[in-house]
């Protein structure tokens, strides 16, 4: 091999020398950040993958606060609702126990309507204090808008759910056949010669009544009437015949009327129930209770009362967001603004709990059309068909809370550990792979300095040759 004097294979060594230091640098850049993708010319494609990997992480990062923040909001309407029904049930225990006012004082009917008074203005109270981030929940703000066709033919309304949105929607509502009370006829005729014992059954419960000798039916229907309260069953004395029928005071199918003779003679034992109206709306058959009307289907969830006692027709208008204003709460529980879901929460003030047919619960006020002086009985009534109200809302709002809302904060939490997991096999820097990497860069760049330097002594040699 000749030996001369030049430097081209300084400057190829040069050149590793330059290569090799530049990918050290490359994997020190890496492991010091943590990334492998630093700069575009790190990864052109794997960049593009990664940037629209971080929009779609912010973009369920964003939908699991708005859905965290959603429960939170529903949690405190849950936990005034659980307040409320608890005061629903000492009004309801108050009313029952004065219903049976033979056994009360006027000074303990009178505690007792003190005692109404004041759980019906706590009621009020937290209806309009209960408020999230500045906003009531349970005050009627966020309920849905409707109007009825009808007023006359379906009553109190109330909306569930709707689709979101600006759209309205108009439900047809049929009815085929009403409601009926379960009755049973011709119990006790006549006047009775002997002592008995017979119990009556109804929804509410049982009680035993007792016919004196020679006591007359008027005065047996009296003692029917007093326990109504108790039964959910109440007489009426048919004097041409002189006989007790007895009718169940709710209708539908579970309404029921039984009797049954203790001891003695002379009563009729019979058994009855009632039949629930058939309702369809919109063509699909709803749910009935009685005359409660129950139904869901093309996105809305609604209830009514049927008032119609013949085969009829209405329609009941649902309003969006729209000419009419907000109606409903409506909340996305996706990320891209297109997953969106309306709740209806109605106003639960003392003046709206109840119903048109019984009355509502604020009329049990001192002064009061139903208040314990005046119409105990019915005030009972009242007081429990208010409870069921507030125990629907409740329901209904703890069944969005756990089926729609949490149920999308733990399917977005899982897509989110699968964006980490495809985002940390692009860009995370695997430590020891990289350690390996930089050691065998060390090695190279300490073997191309040696030869660096045995390229720089062949030249010395050559020279010494000139000596």
């Amino acid at each position: 091999m000749a030996m001369t004097i030049n430097n081209v294979g300084t400057l190829s060594l040069l050149n590793i020398l330059n290569k090799t230091a530049s990918a050290q640098q490359s994997v020190l850049h890496q492991m010091a950040t943590g990334k492998k993708i630093n700069t575009g010319a790190d990864d052109p494609a794997g960049l593009l993958a990664l940037t629209k990997l971080n929009s779609q992480l912010t973009a369920v990062d964003a939908g699991i606060s708005n859905n965290q923040r959603t429960d939170a909001m529903l949690s405190v309407a849950d936990s005034s609702l659980t307040q409320i029904g608890s005061l629903m049930t000492d009004i309801t225990s108050l009313a029952n126990q004065t219903a049976n006012d033979a056994a009360l004082t006027s000074d303990e009917i009178a505690a007792n309507q003190s005692q109404i008074d004041d759980a019906l203005s706590s009621i009020d109270r937290i209806v309009g204090s209960t408020n999230f981030n500045g906003k009531n929940l349970i005050d009627g703000s966020l309920g849905i808008n409707y109007s009825v066709a009808d007023a006359t033919k379906v009553s109190d309304v109330k909306v569930y759910s709707r689709k979101a949105g600006t759209d309205d929607a108009t439900l047809t509502v049929n009815l085929t056949s009403a409601a009926e009370n379960a009755a049973v006829s011709g119990i006790l005729t006549g006047t009775s010669t002997h002592t008995r014992n017979f119990m009556v059954q109804g929804l509410l419960g049982t009680a035993v009544i007792s016919v004196a000798s020679s006591e007359a039916v008027s005065s047996v229907v009296a003692k029917v009437n007093a326990a109504a309260n108790q039964t959910g069953v109440s007489a009426t004395y048919v004097s041409a015949s002189t006989q007790m029928d007895l009718t169940s005071m709710a209708a539908g199918s579970s309404a029921f009327v039984r009797t049954k003779l203790i001891d003695g003679a002379g009563v009729a034992e019979k058994n009855a129930r009632g039949t629930d109206a058939v309702v369809t709306v919109d063509g699909q058959k709803a749910a009935v209770d009685g005359n409660h009307v129950n139904f869901s289907g093309n996105g809305i969830s609604l209830s009514f009362q049927n008032a119609m006692t013949t085969a009829g027709s209405t329609t009941i208008s649902i309003y969006g967001d729209g000419t009419s204003g907000r109606s409903g709460a409506t909340f996305s529980l996706g990320t891209n603004g297109e997953a969106l879901a309306t709740l209806g929460i109605d106003g639960l003030y003392t003046a709206q709990l109840g119903n048109q047919t019984d009355g509502y619960l604020k009329s049990l006020a001192s002064g009061g059309a139903n208040s314990l002086l005046s119409n105990p009985t019915q005030a009972a009534t009242i007081a429990r068909a208010a409870a069921k109200q507030v125990a629907t809302v409740q329901g209904r709002v703890g069944g969005f809370q756990k089926f729609q809302v949490r149920t999308a904060v733990d399917a977005l939490n899982n897509n989110k550990e699968g964006l980490a997991k495809v985002q940390s096999v692009i860009n995370d820097v695997d430590y020891a792979s990289a350690s390996a990497e930089l050691n065998r860069q060390n090695v190279l760049l300490q073997s191309a300095m040696s030869l660096l330097g045995l390229a720089n002594q062949q030249s010395t040699q050559v020279l010494s040759l000139l000596q």
